[in-house]
């Protein structure tokens, strides 16, 4: 259709949100589905954070607010920054948008020229390659070792070129919940000061979900030589359990977020005014639940990479972080599923799955990086223990 933009023809549907979707419809029409496709904990919003909203609306804060963000919303985003990460800003080098989404996407349209190269690291969050290339750049892709999930310093230093103009980092990662020690991130960063064209963004979304002792470290703070050239971005969504609220913030220099404002002021304005008292609260109130929420999910990953290694022809990592497993199914390709089809890739794996034993999960190479496929383990034991049943006979079913 002559009348759509041609960009849209290089950009894919969000794979996490079909699988979402199609698990949602088959529920509808009465299957019994485990969705663990959603990168949503269950957890409800802490009740302090839904009274600050709730006062924001009782005391009308309920107008336009200041394209990037309210004030108190800036002066708890510094807050944070400085007191968990040792990183000081000004509110003038913060800005916030409807989601750490968002944060990304038009920092990306403030910066990307046609022929401007990104390098993303495999596997990737889906939502990397399609904003960069909605944005005009050329995604580079880097493919991490198949066990750890992680790339070297040696494979960065290759990737770039005099075109490269973002690097972009996550850590701990989605869809493979791997996290970088600092050591690790030393290498890559000792990389980074030699290219002094490079930018980093680095999308610390998952930060406070890190297990095992884990020390969380980011780019800047690792190496402070790079602090006027990284964009830090995080959010309320994933510690705080206020996907839907959306608040997602970020911080650098003070040339690129008003650039980011630019944007944001000819798309969607202000966030929600509502959100954003909310997130005052998430940041500045207490952060005592987090430790307790952690505990929690790191019950469950155990007990689903323990039971996913009892799938025959699976094989699946222990994460340091976020709430995601991200298993190989290569022991299983070849192989042919109940319905007689054969099971030629990661695709088909999670397609049969579906069909047979109704556990929604996503397919690896949706992520640049399969035979591999996410689970999300941010739902309850109960289901999990099922879901994980249902994939150890799915497997056990294979001829």
């Amino acid at each position: 259709m002559g009348f759509i933009a041609d960009a849209l023809a290089r950009v894919k549907p969000s794979a996490t949100i079909a699988v979402t979707n199609k698990a949602r419809e088959l529920k509808a029409a009465g299957r019994d589905v485990i969705g663990l496709g959603a990168g949503e904990p269950d957890f409800d919003t802490p009740d302090n954070i839904k009274a600050a909203a709730i006062k924001a609306i009782n005391e009308g804060k309920t107008k336009y607010t200041a394209v990037d963000g309210i004030p108190e919303l800036k002066e708890a985003i510094c807050a944070k920054f400085k007191r968990e990460n040792g990183l000081t800003y000004t509110p003038a080098q913060v800005t916030v948008g409807t989601g750490g989404k968002q944060v990304l996407y038009n920092a990306l349209v403030a910066t990307i020229n046609p022929g401007d190269e990104v390098i993303i690291p495999t596997p990737y969050w889906v939502s990397y390659p399609d904003m960069v290339e909605l944005a005009g750049g050329t995604p580079v892709i880097v493919e991490a070792d198949k066990t750890t999930f992680k790339i070297t310093a040696a494979a960065l230093e290759a990737a770039i070129t005099p075109k490269t103009k973002w690097f972009i980092f996550n850590s701990p990662s989605n869809p493979s919940g791997a996290a970088y020690t600092r050591a690790e991130l030393k290498a890559l960063t000792d990389v980074l000061v030699k290219h002094p064209h490079v930018w980093i963004m680095s999308d610390d979304m998952y930060e406070h979900l890190v297990y095992d002792a884990f020390e969380f470290t980011t780019p800047a703070q690792v190496e402070p030589s790079l602090y006027e050239r990284t964009l830090t971005v995080n959010g309320v969504s994933k510690a705080y359990a206020m996907t839907g609220w959306r608040i997602g913030y970020a911080a650098g220099p003070v040339a690129l977020i008003k650039a980011i404002a630019t944007v944001q002021s000819q798309s969607t304005s202000n966030p929600c005014s509502i959100a954003q008292y909310a997130a005052v609260e998430a940041l500045n109130g207490p952060q005592d639940f987090i430790p307790r929420n952690n505990e929690i999910f790191k019950a469950r990953r155990d007990l689903v990479v323990s039971m996913l290694n009892q799938a025959k022809g699976i094989a699946c990592p222990v994460p340091e972080g976020a709430f995601y497993v991200f298993p190989s199914c290569e022991g299983c390709i070849g192989k042919t599923a109940p319905s007689g089809k054969v099971i030629a890739t990661d695709e088909d794996f999670v397609t049969e799955l579906l069909e047979a034993e109704g556990v929604a999960v996503v397919h690896g190479s949706a992520f640049g990086l399969g035979p591999n496929f996410r689970i999300s383990y941010a739902t309850s034991t109960e289901a999990l223990e099922e879901a994980c049943t249902r994939i150890q006979r799915f497997c056990g079913n294979l001829t």
